[in-house]
């Protein structure tokens, strides 16, 4: 496999510094895991089968999936999309609904309802006002932490509150778009408080889960495991195979139509990734 990046934000190295302040890379460690997404599209470059690995950080332990309620607005598919990422590098998944100052809708209390109930925590946290930053707190001590999520949602105003000193560049969303700017340019491994790191992460706007299949992508929809022993073929995609587990636990209300939707859509990117 092929990968845009050698060493990344996390990786355990040997090197050898120069007077000059540069230095020279020996050896990367062994990965105890890794997070990654596929490379980015480039306009005007055409491609043909899987594309690059881009590798985001490595030897993590705590996945922060970081979203907004509003200025971005909520966007379940992009949860569901780390949350594959973060399964298939068997990370501990916390999720930060951000900006609750701003009001919750019953939509987005259902999906705080929904993935409690699939097991992962989640926190209301707004940054200006300090809300849910002691129970962050409490999940970062003693771990290495990354913060993923799209610009805008507030990644480094929550860092910047749990951890002044850090002085994170922030920006205003922008006006004409509701969406967030770029303003952390490239990952950055902290250390804020004893054997206590966090990883802050540019604000991405694509997010396609690395080195997935068609027949193992449900592997990381925990809801669907129960349901796949009761599929008719063991490579079955739970798209438009009969006697399926999955599709029959969908129409019986036992797994929701929202997180089977996001399972679609990713199926669809993968299927993509073979015909360009």
């Amino acid at each position: 496999m092929f990968k845009v990046d050698i060493a990344v934000v996390g990786d355990w190295v040997e090197y050898e510094l120069n007077n000059d302040g540069t230095g020279v890379i020996h050896e990367i460690s062994d990965r105890k895991n890794y997070l990654s997404r596929k490379a980015p599209k480039l306009k005007g470059v055409g491609y043909r089968g899987e594309r690059l690995e881009q590798v985001i950080a490595s030897n993590v332990d705590n996945l922060f999936i970081v979203n907004s309620v509003k200025d971005p607005v909520f966007n379940n598919k992009v949860v569901d999309r780390i949350i594959v990422a973060g399964e298939s590098s068997h990370l501990k998944i916390i999720l930060l609904i951000n900006k609750v100052d701003l009001g919750l809708t019953e939509e987005i209390n259902k999906f705080i309802e929904l993935y409690e109930s699939l097991g992962y925590k989640v926190l209301l946290t707004c940054a200006k006002f300090g809300t849910g930053l002691e129970d962050i707190k409490k999940e970062l001590k003693g771990k290495k932490n990354i913060f993923w999520g799209h610009s805008g949602v507030g990644k480094s105003s929550i860092l910047n509150s749990l951890y002044p000193d850090l002085n994170l560049k922030t920006a205003e969303i922008s006006k004409s778009t509701s969406k967030g700017r770029h303003t952390t340019v490239t990952s950055l491994l902290m250390e804020v408080e004893e054997n206590t790191f966090i990883i802050d992460t540019p604000g991405v706007r694509e997010i396609d889960p690395y080195g997935i299949t068609k027949e193992n992508l449900s592997h990381y929809f925990i809801e669907f495991q129960p349901h796949m022993k009761d599929c008719r073929f063991n490579t079955c995609t739970h798209f438009h195979e009969p006697d399926c587990g999955v599709t029959g636990a969908v129409d019986k209300e036992l797994i929701s139509y929202e997180r089977y939707e996001s399972y679609l859509n990713i199926l669809e990117t993968i299927e993509d990734d073979m015909v360009f």
